[in-house]
């Protein structure tokens, strides 16, 4: 895994557990005794945290450390949304080539 990966599942990590949380950026910085501004540059990845402010994360969120790093089981919610609809094209393409050729084998 390259350092650049680990930033991205640490900082879309953040995003979720503060989006389950309901909290804004500005809640959780307060939280956990950092800036707004830093607490924004770590959920894009600009900048990383210190142990101490690791612990505080993962403690304000009810979770392990480990959490924080655990690569997604599943693909995230806007990647899927796009997925699905690429595949309702793909198959409402197939699907009028599919009628078309019944059609014209049939009904022609």
């Amino acid at each position: 895994m390259k350092e650049a990966d680990l930033r991205r599942i640490f900082s879309s990590k953040i995003k979720y557990y503060r989006g389950l949380k309901g909290w804004s950026q500005v809640k959780l910085a307060e939280r956990i005794d950092i800036s707004t501004n830093f607490l924004a540059d770590i959920e894009t990845g600009k900048s990383w945290v210190s142990s101490l402010t690791l612990v505080k994360l993962a403690n304000s969120f009810g979770i392990e450390v480990h959490e924080l790093f655990r690569p997604e089981d599943t693909m995230p919610a806007d990647e899927i949304k796009e997925t699905v609809k690429s595949l309702m094209t793909d198959f409402s393409i197939s699907f009028e080539h599919s009628l078309g050729q019944i059609s014209q084998k049939y009904l022609d």
